[in-house]
């Protein structure tokens, strides 16, 4: 992280700007790749990876978090505000983990350039900024994946896999009152039942490259 904060305070010191610099949020159901996925879409556009491991650190630092915040410059920061404006007032954020993780995934949008896993981020930022994909697979799917990946038993498989399915739903329900799995919350929805890792990265680049993107530099 602290590499990742070093690289975004040089990159404000650029005197030029882009008017948008886009970012994908990615939720997805626990054993059907997602986090795979992920990583190849980051490798493959070349822009910044944040797993929600990654955010959830960041977001129990105060001190680091801070620290995020501060690489934005003047024009980021002024569009970071009108995002945390817009979201306090369908929101009301029960605890200071929830104030920073919302600070967090702001920030990093307000960078863009990046694709953020998990941790409500695709509930977070403005759907005119980024492009949210929903990986989803069949539970007996996910079962065979989990159990080959990390050696365990089918039993051992399911039982992490609705725990992690568990803890995921709840969390978007308390904190954004909505359902993870309703697809109409997002503009791409992936089944890797019968589709290749990399035929899931070649549809989601597609997607993301042909998408016309909100322009923050014109006045609305």
């Amino acid at each position: 992280m602290e590499e990742q904060i070093n690289r975004w305070q040089i990159e404000q010191k650029k005197k030029y700007k882009s008017p948008i610099r886009p970012v994908i949020t990615m939720s997805r159901l626990a054993g059907a790749g997602g986090s795979i996925i992920a990583q190849k879409l980051a490798e493959s556009l070349s822009i910044d990876f944040f797993d929600s491991s990654i955010v959830t650190k960041i977001a129990e630092n105060a001190k680091v978090s801070e620290q995020v915040i501060k690489t934005l410059d003047e024009q980021d920061r002024s569009i970071f505000d009108e995002w945390l404006q817009a979201l306090d007032d369908h929101h009301l954020w029960s605890y200071e983990y929830l104030d920073h993780l919302v600070k967090v995934v702001s920030a990093i949008g307000a960078h863009g350039y990046a694709i953020i896993v998990g941790r409500g981020a695709s509930f977070i930022l403005p759907q005119e900024v980024c492009l949210r994909v929903l990986v989803i697979a069949p539970l007996e799917k996910r079962v065979d994946s989990f159990a080959q990946q990390y050696e365990v038993s089918e039993s051992e498989a399911k039982k992490q896999i609705v725990m992690a399915d568990s803890a995921r739903r709840g969390f978007i329900r308390k904190y954004f009152s909505t359902d993870m799995t309703d697809p109409m919350h997002y503009d791409l929805v992936i089944n890797t039942k019968n589709l290749d890792f990399d035929v899931a990265v070649n549809i989601i680049t597609e997607a993301f490259n042909s998408r016309q993107w909100y322009n923050y530099n014109l006045k609305r």
